[in-house]
C-alpha cells in the first residue's frame, strides 16, 4: 500500500515523474499528457513504468485505447499533489528572497474570459514581470469552481457564480450579452425580446456561462427554452458563432466574442428595444486557500487592469 512513508523513502523517484503522473490521472490518456508536458510518449510511459516499479504495484489498468486508475494511484495523486504543492511553496518561498514575482501560472478560465479578456491582461502582467509563464486551462464555468473546490487550482475566472459554499467570488468587470444574427437571416435590427424568441436560438451547452445568464434572463422575462425553438447547442462560442454566420438562427452572446465580426459586418447585433443583458466576471478562489505570491500579484492585476475598461 502506498503511504506517505513509503514516497519519502523512494528515493528512485523524482518531482518530475510526479508531475507525469498528475497529467495522465487528470486526463486519463498518456497521449493527452504527452501533448501538456511536451514529451513524448515513450518518456510518459517509461516515467509511470518507473514509478510502478518503486511501488511494486500497476497505477493505470489499459483498456485498448483507454486507461483506468488503479486504487494505488488513487491514492498516490493526494500525496503526488501535496508534493507538487510543496515545491511550489518552496518555490514562491525563493521567489520572496530574490523580491520577484516569477514562476508558472495556472490560471481555470471559462470560454469568453479565457479566450477574449485574459490573454491582453496576461500580456500587460507579463511587461511587468518577465519571468513569468502562463497556462490557461478553458472549460464552463462549473467545471472551474469544481477545479478550485477539489484543491486542483488555485485561481479562476468564470462567467457566472455557481453556488459552492468552498470559493469566494470576487467581481471582476462588467459583459453585456448581445443578439447577433448573419446580415442575411433577418433584415431588422432592432426588435423585442419577444420578437426575437419567436425566431430559432442558438445556445451553448448547459453548464456554460453564457447559457445560465441567458437562461435566467429569459426566465426573469417570463420566457421558458420549453416555448422556444432551439436550432441548435453548441460546445463552445466559436461554433455557435459559425452557425450563425451559417444563418442557422440567432443567438446571444458576449459582446466581447463578436469584436471582429461585428467590425467587418460578418454578424450584426440585434439591437433589443425592451431589455438590456448584462453580467459580471468573477474571479474564483477557494474560501480555506492563501494564495501564492504571484497568485496574489496576479490576482491584484486582474482586479486594477478591469477598472481601466
Amino acid at each position: 500500500m502506498i503511504t506517505q512513508t513509503t514516497i519519502t523513502r523512494n528515493k528512485g523517484m523524482d518531482i518530475h515523474q510526479m508531475e507525469v503522473f498528475l497529467s495522465v490521472f487528470k486526463h486519463k490518456s498518456f497521449s493527452k499528457a504527452s501533448q501538456e508536458l511536451h514529451l513524448t510518449q515513450p518518456t510518459i510511459s517509461a516515467h509511470i513504468k518507473s514509478l510502478e516499479n518503486e511501488f511494486n504495484c500497476k497505477l493505470f489498468d489499459r483498456l485498448g485505447r483507454s486507461i483506468i486508475p488503479t486504487a494505488e494511484a488513487e491514492v498516490l495523486v493526494d500525496y503526488a499533489t501535496e508534493l507538487l504543492e510543496t515545491m511550489n511553496d518552496v518555490r514562491e518561498a525563493m521567489s520572496k528572497v530574490k523580491n520577484s514575482v516569477s514562476g508558472k501560472l495556472i490560471i481555470g478560465a471559462s470560454t469568453i474570459p479565457g479566450v477574449y479578456v485574459i490573454p491582453r491582461l496576461m500580456s500587460a502582467f507579463q511587461e511587468k514581470y518577465k519571468d513569468v509563464s502562463f497556462q490557461i486551462l478553458i472549460s464552463d464555468s462549473l467545471e472551474v469552481v469544481t477545479q478550485i473546490e477539489r484543491y486542483r487550482m488555485l485561481l479562476g475566472v468564470v462567467g457566472t457564480k455557481v453556488s459552492n459554499d468552498h470559493v469566494v467570488y470576487e467581481p471582476f468587470m462588467e459583459d453585456r450579452l448581445i443578439a447577433i444574427s448573419s446580415p442575411e437571416f433577418t433584415a431588422k435590427n432592432r426588435m423585442t425580446l419577444k420578437e426575437l424568441t419567436s425566431l430559432p436560438l442558438i445556445l451553448r451547452e448547459e453548464g456554460s456561462g453564457t447559457r445560465r445568464e441567458t437562461e435566467a434572463f429569459l426566465t426573469k422575462h417570463g420566457i421558458s427554452l420549453e416555448t422556444v425553438e432551439i436550432a441548435g447547442i453548441f460546445g463552445s462560442t466559436d461554433a455557435v458563432k459559425q452557425a450563425v454566420k451559417a444563418g442557422l438562427g440567432v443567438s446571444i452572446v458576449s459582446q466581447y466574442a463578436v469584436v471582429d465580426e461585428l467590425n467587418h459586418r460578418i454578424l450584426k447585433e440585434i439591437h433589443l428595444s425592451d431589455a438590456n443583458i448584462t453580467r459580471e466576471f468573477y474571479i474564483v478562489t477557494h474560501r480555506r486557500r492563501s494564495l501564492p505570491r504571484l497568485y496574489a500579484a496576479f490576482f491584484e492585476h486582474l482586479a486594477s487592469e478591469a477598472k481601466k475598461t
